[in-house]
């Protein structure tokens, strides 16, 4: 696994956790940007992991 797919791979779970936080406290309206970023985050490490 090389740095930059790891660095993917935490972002991508470090937004998710964002993303949980902002819908418990403030809603799914704004915390779609967090979930919308870590989604993007985890599909751009999955396609460099089957390339």
């Amino acid at each position: 696994m090389k740095l930059l797919d790891v660095v993917l791979l935490s972002l991508a779970a470090g937004f998710v956790i964002i993303g949980i936080y902002e819908v418990m406290t403030l809603g799914i309206g704004h915390a779609y940007w967090a979930i919308m970023l870590s989604l993007i985050l985890f599909f751009v490490y999955n396609y460099r992991k089957r390339k």
